[in-house]
């Protein structure tokens, strides 16, 4: 695999994309939280990029539907219940490791593919611009966007339930449909939550590092879906 397209090089730009948003408009009293959730959510990015790396060179086996459910689920059931306790932190590193875990098939599937490192790169960077935007907007306009979390939350059931249907179904209609409502869903998500953090509605870098890791990596594998099929077709 071409190094200078590695799961580590590709995901390592989304990691730093935090350290080039401005916080100087967030009031003083949530500026800490802000901070420490971009620190946390780079570390946790570069850990699960380093994970995803090595499961992609070693060609570990692709954990299955009902391994990587119990997984994330069980594994962010524990960061909620622990989330006040010192071992959120090593929760939150199992979580986005796992994660990564999961995400290291996807891309060796991909890197096998003609032109799949360019494929992989552009996803990242679509992630990385939506990221960048969605962020920016809501520290500079400092809007609340509370309003979007009950639509947000119904939307990603609706989406979550239909692919598992359509793992049955095996519809490339319904599957380009469900990535391309996963991207809008997950941008949303990003604004959603870190407008939270800039008007006090999550206090906790623990669980806003988890929402936005886990909204980054839909976002990610949504494009990276929806690129994949352009190129199919091509």
């Amino acid at each position: 695999m071409d190094r200078s397209r590695s799961p580590v090089t590709v995901m390592q730009g989304v990691a730093n994309l935090p350290a080039t948003l401005s916080t100087t408009s967030v009031p003083a009293s949530y500026a800490g939280v802000l901070r420490s959730t971009y620190i946390l959510l780079s570390m946790t990015l570069l850990f699960s990029a380093a994970v995803a790396a090595a499961s992609t060179v070693y060609k570990l086996p692709a954990p299955g539907i009902i391994i990587t459910l119990v997984g994330f689920y069980g594994l962010l059931f524990g960061i909620h219940k622990m989330r006040d306790s010192v071992w959120s932190l090593p929760m939150v590193f199992a979580l986005t490791g796992f994660m990564g875990y999961t995400l290291g098939p996807i891309l060796s599937r991909y890197t096998a593919m003609p032109g799949g490192g360019q494929t992989i790169a552009l996803a990242l960077g679509l992630t990385g611009v939506t990221f960048i935007a969605m962020s920016a907007y809501a520290l500079q306009s400092r809007r609340d966007f509370s309003f979007l979390g009950g639509f947000m939350l119904a939307g990603m059931v609706i989406a979550v339930l239909a692919g598992l249907a359509n793992i049955f179904l095996q519809m490339p209609a319904l599957a380009l449909a469900i990535s391309a409502a996963v991207a809008l869903l997950s941008a949303g998500m990003i604004l959603f939550e870190t407008s939270n953090i800039v008007n006090g509605g999550e206090t906790s870098p623990v669980m806003a590092t988890v929402s936005l890791y886990v909204s980054i990596f839909n976002l990610f594998t949504s494009l990276l879906s929806l690129l994949g099929m352009g190129s199919s077709e091509d």
